[in-house]
């Protein structure tokens, strides 16, 4: 243990209110909180930047779902990546940087064996909650296993310009798609996905999905619809989708906040006729392609074939904002917070 004075509290966002609906910032507070004393095998971390997903809106209600529902006036959690400022670790050192799951906060007492080293020979220590981490898995494992991705399929993306989204379309160019496509929400995010390699994008905005789908297929029609939104973009890639054609349901961001039950797609019985597989699917079911994937993205980032957009908004206190934001489309790429 080094001499350095140590924090003996730490800021961080409780959840001071179930949101009903979208969230407000009456539903988040900043509060401080002691820390514990570091006890064997531990580490005590700074973290550096927190991660804000779509998936923990989902925990904000008092549900029973795949993950525990965040506790009332208790710090909420997430990934993040911060360094090692005292450790009684065996397998961490003062300085390394690890990534682990307590986010939402400036300090965090780790189990070592929770951290997981961040290597920032290879990139900077944020790509490793996006690209380098869960993220960039979800998008691996979604498009190749659960998807069962071959070369020459057609594939739609939803949400393309978020943090998975925008990988599956490019691992897809990469692995040999014929064609990718991507709906976004906004005219400069449709830009970036064919900056990013996508064949074809569309605006949701400008018209129904299942016209705009349909045009940007042409004959050729899709193979494998990667979900991350639910809705009116599943019906239509229902519509769309060829014979024996795969879905990866990864999320359903259009319906996270309604507090009225929504519909199911009018046209499911299509996946009869056409024999679809519709797969849901979460990265915590994947972690045994991790290796696989770390070692094929680190060569796609390395040779520029995978490029990562991060949108980045500094300090804790905003780090509710960034969420709500993040629920409301305004991010392009992954949404950090810089701590």
């Amino acid at each position: 243990m080094s001499t350095t004075v140590l924090p003996a509290a730490t800021r961080e966002i409780q959840l001071a209110s179930r949101p009903v609906g979208r969230p407000v910032p009456e539903n988040f507070r900043l509060a401080e909180s002691p820390l514990p004393e570091l006890g064997e095998g531990q580490i005590l971390v700074r973290n550096l930047f927190i991660s804000v997903d779509p998936y923990m809106r989902g925990r904000m209600n008092d549900t029973k779902s795949y993950s525990a529902p965040f506790a009332l006036d208790e710090a909420l959690d997430g990934g993040a990546v911060g360094e090692v400022i005292a450790s009684r670790s065996d397998a961490h050192r003062e300085g390394d940087v690890v990534v682990h799951a307590l986010g939402w906060r400036e300090y965090a007492v780790v189990d070592g064996n929770a951290g997981t080293p961040a290597r920032t020979d290879l990139a900077p220590a944020s790509a490793f909650l996006g690209a380098l981490g869960m993220t960039g898995l979800t998008a691996y494992a979604g498009l190749l296993k659960v998807a069962e991705f071959k070369e020459g399929d057609v594939v739609f993306v939803s949400g393309a310009a978020g943090a998975v989204g925008s990988l599956v379309g490019q691992i897809a160019k990469a692995m040999g798609a014929a064609r990718v496509i991507g709906s976004a929400g906004s005219p400069a995010k449709v830009a970036r996905l064919l900056e990013l390699g996508f064949d074809a994008a569309f605006d949701y905005h400008d018209g129904p999905v299942r016209e705009q789908l349909e045009k940007a297929a042409g004959d050729r029609g899709i193979d494998v619809y990667f979900d991350n939104v639910g809705g009116e973009h599943l019906e239509a890639a229902l519509s769309v989708m060829n014979v024996g054609g795969r879905v990866a349901m990864c999320g359903a961001i259009a319906q996270y906040n309604s507090t009225e039950p929504t519909p199911a797609p009018h046209n499911l019985m299509l996946a009869i006729g056409k024999q679809l597989t519709l797969r849901g699917f979460l990265v915590g079911g994947q972690r045994q392609h991790s290796a696989e994937f770390a070692e094929k993205m680190a060569g796609w980032l390395a040779s520029g074939t995978v490029r990562y957009d991060e949108t980045v908004v500094d300090g804790l206190e905003n780090a509710p904002q960034a969420f709500m934001d993040l629920l409301d489309g305004a991010n392009t790429g992954k949404m950090l917070v810089r701590l």
